[in-house]
């Protein structure tokens, strides 16, 4: 059996990532892009630390206004 070209390998590894972020979704994302942009150290970076970095930074934002348009907490409960 042939194996795949690389391109499709990685096309296949790219698209099975993004899904894995979009189901990625919950609190614990969340807390672990809290805990990676507290621990950032700016002169011991690489590109991919860089990447990681303002991805989390993104991901802080979102939920930082998602929560902010939210009536009621993670369990349903009114917030006022």
């Amino acid at each position: 059996m042939p194996r795949p070209a690389l391109p499709v390998t990685m096309l296949l590894a790219m698209t099975a990532f993004s899904a894995q972020v979009r189901a990625a979704d919950d609190r614990s994302l969340l807390d672990h892009c809290k805990a990676l942009v507290a621990q950032a150290r700016p002169e011991a970076s690489t590109a991919s630390d860089e990447r990681e970095l303002k991805r989390c930074q993104q991901i802080i934002r979102e939920w930082t206004l998602r929560d902010s348009r939210m009536s009621v907490d993670e369990k349903g409960r009114p917030l006022r």
